[in-house]
Order: C-alpha cells, then sequence, then structure tokens
C-alpha cells in the first residue's frame, strides 16, 4: 500500500430547498466554490462537502456530520450573533461537555441534517 495516496475524503449533503440550502451553507461560513448541474462543492479552510439537489427525508434525518473546531464557544457565539437558527428556522443547541471528551453544539440545516460542531478537551 506504499504507492496509494488520498486526496480528500466529502460527504455529499442532501438539500430539501437547493437554494435556500446553498443560502444557509455560504452564511454558516462556507464557500460555494462551484455549482453545476444540482452539486456545490463548498469549504471552509481544510473541510468541503458536496450539497446536492436531492431530497429524500429519511436520508437528511438520518444524516450526521461531524466539524472537528478549535474553539465552540466561538463559533456558537458566531452563529448566534449572525441569527443563523431564526433567520432559517432551525434548531441550534446550547454548548455542552460530552462525556467523550468534546464540548460541542448540535446544529440542524433546513434540510433537517444534524451537524455536531465538537471541540478535544
Amino acid at each position: 500500500m506504499k504507492n496509494l495516496k488520498t486526496i480528500e475524503l466529502k460527504a455529499f449533503i442532501p438539500a430539501k430547498d437547493y437554494a435556500l440550502s446553498k443560502q444557509f451553507y455560504g452564511d454558516l461560513g462556507f464557500t460555494m466554490a462551484s455549482d453545476t448541474n444540482g452539486i456545490a462543492y463548498f469549504h471552509f479552510e481544510s473541510c468541503s462537502f458536496l450539497l446536492q439537489d436531492f431530497y429524500q427525508q429519511e436520508l437528511a434525518e438520518n444524516l450526521m456530520m461531524h466539524l472537528l473546531v478549535a474553539d465552540a464557544n466561538a463559533w456558537h457565539q458566531h452563529l448566534t450573533d449572525i441569527g443563523l437558527a431564526e433567520k432559517y428556522g432551525i434548531k441550534l443547541s446550547k454548548v455542552s461537555a460530552q462525556p467523550w471528551g468534546m464540548l460541542d453544539f448540535v446544529l440542524v440545516d433546513p434540510s433537517g441534517v444534524l451537524w455536531r460542531f465538537g471541540q478535544n478537551i
């Protein structure tokens, strides 16, 4: 396996309302680098995903993304300051210490995808 190399791993995130989801992820802080044929490529620093103009409720509501961040409190404060939950009518939990050694909070996107923002402690 010494000649095998990887470049990147990206998840496909479903969008119930593709235009709304693109706006949501832009507001969240991700940059949309491309948008072709119902697939939008989003990134923030070294993290990325593909938003797809496809929706199946069972998939969306069972998909969980984990974003490891340096400061969960700073991210939470930023999302609170910009009023993301109010603007999109979504869930944003409080930051809490978890038994697995992380501070984290949960954000549910407009399609029902759960994002867990976590910080190692």
